[in-house]
């Protein structure tokens, strides 16, 4: 066999490589992006629980879910600035063969939410993990938030973690308003997948957020 047929072998395989790995990356987007289902209802055992999403991934579960709020306590910056504010958490179960990468990203800007014009809102996400035995707790367990508060309520908040497969993980989510004008109704939020996308909504308002990334 000479020089120039073991080269054109050699370019053969390579570019048949190539192909391979190209059609198994635009199975697994794909199977990502196309997978959404409708809100399952949510088990009224459960009274912590608002919303509940399954995503499948190669016939694999990915399963998302939103708390109700507790909270609906006032804190005061160090300006005078007076809020009222609820704490949520989210929780990520990766039943998939894969790891998953999430990161989410909230900025400093406040949200208007349209069912209340003029009325805005933020968001911070605290590094405490979440866990299901906090549920009961006062806060779901959310400890030392004014400290947090006066730290964190001018910064933008940013949140990465990475989800084995099995495995689970759960943030905290805390919303701010401005104490003042008319009532504003009851308070829910939650977190959900379009594609790698992730939005989190309040009320009406819904955020591009952050992404997933399967490994």
């Amino acid at each position: 066999m000479n020089k120039r047929t073991i080269t054109l072998i050699l370019l053969i395989v390579l570019f048949s490589c190539k192909q391979g790995n190209k059609s198994i990356d635009k199975e697994a987007l794909n199977s990502v992006k196309t997978t959404e289902k409708n809100k399952k209802s949510i088990n009224n055992t459960d009274k912590s629980m608002y919303s509940k999403y399954e995503y499948n991934f190669k016939g694999k579960r990915l399963i998302v879910q939103n708390s109700l709020p507790k909270g609906g306590i006032r804190y005061v910056d160090h300006k005078g600035n007076e809020y009222i504010y609820a704490v949520f958490w989210t929780r990520i179960i990766n039943e998939t063969d894969n790891s998953i990468e999430l990161k989410i990203n909230f900025p400093l800007d406040s949200y208007e939410i349209p069912a209340l014009p003029g009325k805005y809102y933020k968001t911070l996400i605290p590094s405490d993990t979440m866990t299901i035995q906090k549920i009961p707790l006062f806060n779901y367990g959310l400890a030392n938030l004014k400290t947090f508060f006066d730290k964190n309520i001018n910064k933008p908040s940013s949140l990465k973690r990475t989800i084995q497969p099995k495995e689970s993980t759960a943030f905290y989510v805390v919303t701010f308003r401005l104490i003042g004008g008319d009532k504003y109704g009851v308070l829910r939020t939650e977190l959900s997948l379009k594609g790698q996308n992730l939005y989190y909504k309040i009320r009406d308002k819904e955020i591009l957020c952050g992404s997933i990334e399967i490994k």
